[in-house]
């Protein structure tokens, strides 16, 4: 990073989940660029704060544009990128102390309008940029260096929160396989609407919780990430919120449907009605 951006550090920890993400998305633009023929530029970064926000300045190759925004507002910013360019891929990366705490208020606004983007969101559980406080998706009774004494607050349910706002592509998955999660971005870049891919993504330094996911036997940990079966219908609401409610980590596609976007609507809109405006501006002229 100091050659590129040399009067900056950024920097993640040693055996940071976000480097397995970094790697899925560069490859998952890699394919998407390839397969519609656009250039890198044609993709568009939206990060908040944290340490998920240094996706924008950590990916190698040629760079897409990026825009390092405020914390919690992702997808206002996106959501107006997506609307005024549809030309463009345009991609929010998120943790979940941005995008769950102050950013949540956006998620059902703009999941009813269905923008054309794809939400990339890292969860390890804590605020890690800040030195490991306790975050919406932290335990209940989790000691971080906010809770000295214990989380008092319900843990969040991300999937949950997705399914009950509507948002019309949800997937699941774990950093630790930047091959398979790189395979849900694309399906989620290539998805006509709001995607949400999900992401386990632990912090090494105030909240690993590796072996927590995929198990430990020498400590005796089941491990709670468990792989979607084939069966699961993906277009079955119910189906989708049996699977969230099981418990654990789905890593997998968990709802998909087509709604038409916000831009398919402002289109259709625009064809139907654009006789009806000039003849009501026509009845004005003298």
């Amino acid at each position: 990073m100091s050659d590129r951006n040399s009067e900056y550090d950024f920097k993640w920890c040693p055996g940071c989940g976000d480097f397995g993400v970094k790697r899925a998305l560069e490859q998952a633009i890699g394919t998407y660029t390839e397969e519609f023929e656009i250039p890198r530029t044609s993709n568009v970064i939206v990060a908040g704060i944290g340490c998920s926000g240094n996706m924008v300045h950590m990916l190698d190759g040629e760079q897409p544009f990026g825009i390092h925004g405020i914390h919690g507002r992702t997808l206002p910013i996106a959501f107006g990128v997506a609307t005024s360019r549809p030309d463009l891929n345009t991609i929010v990366v998120a943790g979940d102390g941005d995008f769950l705490s102050i950013g949540a208020e956006h998620i059902p606004s703009v999941a009813s309008r269905n923008p054309n983007m794809t939400c990339i969101i890292m969860d390890n559980g804590v605020y890690g940029l800040t030195k490991g406080q306790s975050s919406p998706t932290s335990t209940t009774g989790q000691i971080t260096t906010s809770t000295p004494f214990g989380k008092m607050e319900s843990q969040m349910k991300p999937l949950e929160l997705y399914l009950s706002y509507g948002v019309s592509y949800i997937a699941s998955h774990y950093s630790s396989k930047p091959k398979i999660l790189a395979e849900f971005i694309v399906d989620g870049m290539k998805h006509p609407g709001l995607s949400i891919i999900h992401v386990q993504s632990p912090c090494t330094t105030y909240n690993n919780t590796y072996d927590i996911l995929r198990g430990s036997k020498k400590d005796n940990i089941p491990g709670t990430a468990f792989i979607v079966e084939d069966d699961h219908d993906p277009s079955d609401y119910n189906s989708a919120v049996e699977l969230i409610n099981k418990g654990g980590v789905p890593l997998g596609l968990i709802y998909k449907k087509e709604p038409p976007t916000i831009t398919d609507l402002q289109n259709n809109l625009i064809k139907n009605k654009s006789k009806e405006v000039e003849d009501i501006l026509s009845s004005y002229s003298i």
